[in-house]
């Protein structure tokens, strides 16, 4: 049974542990938040508040790193170079330079390493790829990709909120979206790139060039209170395919098709409802195990998508 640990308690780790405690090849022996009080609620893991202290006390095999976006490098390679495997939630870097020294860590250390890069595992999006690669309905025309929730104001130390420490926009939200079309569809030809950046809303639209295709995105917080949302919205020659509250195909004969339904409803941090997070953990976790490398997401793709933010 593979020994699991989780640093970095705050929001999305309610998405991340409660998967490693549901796995029965899995067991999840520690946990490390420097804030004692994010650790309540979890029984039966052991506690701790250094990080140097818990890879001194326990034995792991995986480290989930679900820290502050400028903490994720410099965790995986302590981590790696204690021969530990390491699945990090994104971003990877502020800095795409440092793309290929996590990657060269974990090979010069015999070791796994992922990006938690969660679209790439979730069924919705998977599906468009899918029709994308298979051409069932068609070239793809168009596209339309938005992700808008308000200012992350609860936030550890106030990082979200500092450029220098998350990059704000561009790598908390829109990464999302520029990591899959990079997954889904290659790297873009070209990008024009619009930004509203005031205390009221960092609000920036991107427009993505790929020649026979493009993509138009939205990414924002906003002061006021409004609610997270995530939707896309495909043309192929013979069908719209709409992710929004629910994904649909809209058939050129007339055929509307409904995939999946409400997908919204979760109390962390208000994230959708979906298995996307087990799928992304199974699969690093499968990848430990098999001692196959998880290229799902691979290090050219992410130090593309790094440069691309950097440059809007």
């Amino acid at each position: 049974m593979l020994k699991v640990a989780e640093i970095g308690m705050g929001g999305i780790s309610g998405a991340h542990a409660p998967v490693w405690q549901r796995m029965e090849d899995v067991e999840l022996v520690a946990i490390c938040d420097v804030r004692p009080e994010q650790m309540n609620g979890y029984e039966g893991v052991n506690k701790y508040t250094d990080f140097e202290e818990m890879l001194a006390n326990e034995q792991i095999d995986i480290l989930d790193i679900t820290l502050p976006t400028f903490l994720h490098v410099e965790y995986s390679i302590k981590a790696m170079e204690r021969g530990i495997n390491v699945i990090c939630e994104k971003p990877i870097s502020l800095n795409p330079d440092e793309v290929k020294l996590v990657y060269d860590t974990a090979a010069k250390n015999g070791v796994k390493f992922m990006i938690a890069h969660v679209l790439r595992f979730w069924d919705e999006y998977e599906l468009l790829k899918e029709i994308y690669d298979t051409g069932k309905y068609g070239k793809l025309l168009s596209g339309s990709m938005e992700r808008i929730g308000q200012i992350p104001k609860w936030s550890w130390d106030g990082w979200m909120t500092d450029e220098s420490r998350s990059g704000l926009v561009p790598f908390d939200l829109h990464i999302h979206d520029l990591d899959y079309m990079v997954y889904a569809f290659g790297k873009p030809k070209s990008h024009v790139s619009y930004r509203s950046k005031r205390p009221e809303q960092d609000f920036f639209c991107v427009t993505y060039d790929y020649e026979d295709f493009f993509i138009t995105t939205q990414a924002s917080w906003y002061a006021s209170p409004y609610p997270f949302s995530a939707r896309f919205r495909f043309q192929f020659e013979h069908a719209v395919v709409a992710n929004e509250g629910g994904l649909k195909i809209y058939e050129d004969n007339g055929n509307v098709l409904t995939i999946s339904g409400d997908a919204y409803g979760s109390d962390v941090i208000n994230l959708p409802t979906t298995d996307a997070y087990a799928n992304e953990i199974r699969y690093f976790t499968d990848c430990v195990k098999n001692n196959v490398e998880p290229t799902k997401v691979k290090a050219d793709e992410l130090e593309e998508v790094v440069r691309i933010l950097k440059s809007i």
